[in-house]
């Protein structure tokens, strides 16, 4: 279906750019032929295309380089047929979205919707309002999923436990107190240059152990795409079961949502466990409910819990994505926008004093995690069966 509607849109356009390009070319024939060739030039995952009209090169507008990106995605290439124009009337990409149900333009407050911008990076500028974000419930389902992970899984669940209730006791060492049982090094080399210089000396010369008390707030975003049906989505969710009965020994307030939608009018954000609820019988039927939905639209979703982290008081606020894939969807958000406008919304939270960091299945993560979230702000599952114990891992290191 997605590529059908790629194929239309595409066909569309090219016979707005041949309209279009007939007035400045006098004596074209009507019945010369697009071609195109990609040459990966992998920065992130961008393609430079040349697109050519018989002989002579074509500039594309972003929109059809959009496409055309979406579908060498898809195929490796663009197949011939997808480069035959058809269609009337100039080509218009707000009434080509519009031929998308829901996908038409900016979008507009309405039914509860919240609307964010998006970092469109071929033109080095937001667009306002441009994607609609709704809240949508869980259907609840069932305490059997749950149950049946913490039967099988109890002897990993105990072990996750004791690691978190071990961090939660820990006693961390502070340092340039004016007493304490050990002598801070630093301080005192520090001292003694003062010494030398004539300065007045500093009398916080000690460390000490000192408990300190965690004040961490942590969302997870996960991904609800289609991508993830079947397996995937049931390891997900088994992860989320072990990982909220290992957090609650720790204390941590956290987060749950997943994520999905379908172009940037629709986009669907699914609270699983809210900041200030408690975990229960009403989270643990939400996770076992927690379906593969449509698309990874991600921008928008990291703006909307920045925002809602923003607010939180806590010390240290963290933002952790549970992903299969890179962001994606029908409406010309791949490649090298999706990747570019995902960069951005992480380069906002972070700006807010927010640490985001990605957990991922991807096995070509490595192509475009590091551009986005930084070299040491993810991690690449290479076994999909350990994906439960590495979340918890994960939390652990980066929360500590």
């Amino acid at each position: 279906q997605r590529a059908d509607a790629e194929r239309r849109a595409l066909a569309r356009a090219l016979a707005g750019l041949r309209r279009d390009l007939s007035p400045l070319q006098a004596g074209r024939d009507d019945a010369e032929p697009f071609t195109v060739r990609a040459d990966p030039d992998r920065v992130g995952d961008e393609f430079a295309f040349d697109l050519r009209l018989g002989d002579e090169a074509v500039a594309p507008p972003p929109e059809v380089r959009q496409l055309l990106e979406s579908v060498v995605q898809d195929f490796g290439a663009v197949p011939d047929e997808y480069l035959q124009p058809a269609g009337a009337g100039a080509y218009d990409a707000e009434a080509e979205a519009a031929a998308v149900p829901g996908a038409a333009g900016a979008a507009e407050p309405g039914d509860g919707a919240l609307l964010y911008p998006e970092w469109d990076h071929s033109r080095q500028r937001y667009r306002p309002d441009w994607c609609r974000l709704r809240e949508r419930p869980v259907a609840g389902g069932g305490e059997d999923f749950a149950r049946g992970v913490l039967e099988r899984r109890r002897r990993l669940l105990r072990a996750l436990r004791a690691t978190f209730e071990a961090l939660r006791d820990e006693e961390r060492r502070a340092r340039r107190e004016p007493h304490g049982d050990e002598l801070d090094l630093d301080a005192a080399v520090a001292a003694w240059g003062d010494f030398v210089r004539g300065a007045e000396l500093d009398a916080r010369l000690f460390s000490r152990r000192r408990r300190q008390e965690r004040d961490v707030a942590a969302m997870f975003l996960v991904d609800l795409s289609g991508s993830t049906a079947g397996w995937i989505n049931e390891l997900v969710r088994e992860s989320l079961v072990l990982l909220c009965g290992a957090l609650e020994a720790l204390g941590d307030r956290y987060a749950i949502y997943g994520f999905s939608g379908r172009t940037h009018r629709n986009c669907e954000l699914y609270p699983i466990k809210r900041l200030d609820e408690p975990y229960g019988a009403a989270v643990r039927r939400r996770i076992g409910a927690a379906a593969p939905k449509d698309y990874t639209r991600m921008g928008v979703m990291i703006r909307h819990l920045t925002r809602l982290l923003a607010d939180a008081e806590a010390r240290t606020r963290l933002l952790i994505a549970l992903s299969d894939g890179k962001p994606d969807d029908q409406d010309g958000y791949r490649g090298a926008y999706g990747i570019e406008d995902t960069r951005r919304a992480l380069h906002e939270a972070r700006h807010l004093g927010i640490h985001p960091y990605c957990i991922t299945i991807d096995d070509e993560a490595m192509a475009y995690l590091p551009h986005m979230y930084g070299a040491a702000n993810f991690a690449v599952v290479d076994r999909i069966e350990r994906l439960p114990q590495k979340v918890s891992e994960i939390y652990r290191r980066i929360a500590a």
